[in-house]
């Protein structure tokens, strides 16, 4: 028993900031099912989603409790500090899927939860890449900077999909879910340039090619399907109605740029795992992996309806199995390697 305690004691002072990629993976295959017609395998992903949320947030407040030094070390480490939004994306991709089963007030309470969130590690998480950041402390490449981009994305989403239940208050937010969307895409634009120059202008190794490298796809697709889901809303300002062309051009780049980095990323896959034999082992950064496929069937299905572009909808329908067959290995991973720790703990 003192073992197990030590045990569980060590899990949540070391768990991971960005362990929440776990609940944003799982909630997009799940809202992608939803939107698919897969109502049941979707209901069965939203469960497990819940308990996930509902264990990691549990695990986090104790670890803040317990090991605040821990916890401020993570939050002022520029290597780290970018892995806290993945709290901030699994809370409007939970919110968004538990909305869409009519519980509209607590998905409203999740964006609001998340909003104030985003808030406070916008301005802490780049004040500590500026005044604290060198080329030894962090790398783009597995730093989880494009996070920032993914949560500021999602937070935009999950803003559209609420606006209807803040009355008349409605079309301010889906103004300023504009304005976060075009905040998501120029930090995308800054960012990819920095991604850019470290992988054509340093050396890359295996183990550099960490499964975060697929935030890269994944944050494009996020914001594909936020400009999406702005394409087809309706708003009484007649600005948006003018800077919609704007919105409709923006979007189909992001989903050209993220369609193009999907073979890409599949060959610095094999370049790691078969030609240097690095294992395939699970990590909690697959869940990094999986959230962009997830994500980008959604973006495609969006997308195909926003612009009317039929063979989008054939797309998405073979990436949302393809993003679940990755989940599955991921999860079955995940569970065998936590069984092992607990029987080790156990001895």
């Amino acid at each position: 028993m003192h073992n197990l305690r030590e045990w569980g004691r060590e899990r949540i002072a070391t768990l991971f900031p960005g362990y929440f990629a776990l609940v944003m993976a799982t909630g997009i295959i799940a809202n992608a099912m939803w939107f698919e017609g897969h109502r049941g395998i979707s209901d069965i992903l939203l469960a497990i989603n819940i308990v996930a949320y509902a264990v990691l947030l549990a695990m986090t407040l104790i670890r803040a409790a317990a090991f605040p030094r821990a916890v401020w070390g993570d939050l002022t480490e520029p290597k780290l500090v970018f892995a806290f939004f993945t709290l901030v994306a699994a809370t409007d991709v939970l919110g968004v899927g538990i909305g869409l089963r009519g519980h509209a007030h607590i998905a409203l309470a999740m964006w609001i939860a998340a909003l104030a969130l985003w808030l406070c590690l916008t301005y802490l998480g780049f004040t500590v890449l500026i005044l604290r950041n060198t080329a030894e402390r962090a790398d783009i490449i597995f730093g989880g900077w494009l996070i920032a981009i993914v949560a500021t994305e999602a937070v935009a989403l999950h803003g559209v999909f609420v606006a209807p239940q803040v009355g008349a208050a409605a079309a301010q937010v889906v103004l300023f879910s504009h304005m976060l969307w075009g905040v998501g895409v120029v930090l995308y634009a800054v960012f990819i340039v920095l991604f850019a120059q470290r992988i054509f202008f340093a050396p890359v190794a295996p183990e550099h090619l960490t499964p975060m490298l697929w935030v890269v796809m994944g944050a494009a697709a996020i914001s594909t399907n936020a400009g999406a889901v702005l394409i087809v809303t309706d708003t009484a300002l007649p600005y948006l109605t003018a800077m919609r062309p704007f919105v409709d051009g923006a979007t189909l780049v992001m989903w050209a740029w993220a369609t193009w980095w999907i073979p890409l990323l599949v060959v610095f896959g094999i370049w790691t795992h078969g030609v240097h034999r690095r294992p395939l082992t699970y990590t909690p950064l697959f869940w990094s992996l999986v959230f962009p496929l997830g994500m980008y069937a959604l973006a495609s299905l969006r997308l195909a309806h926003a612009a009317d572009i039929a063979v989008l909808v054939t797309i998405s329908r073979v990436m949302v199995w393809i993003a679940l067959c990755a989940w599955t290995l991921t999860a079955l991973g995940f569970a065998a390697t936590g069984w092992r720790h607990f029987r080790a703990a156990r001895a």
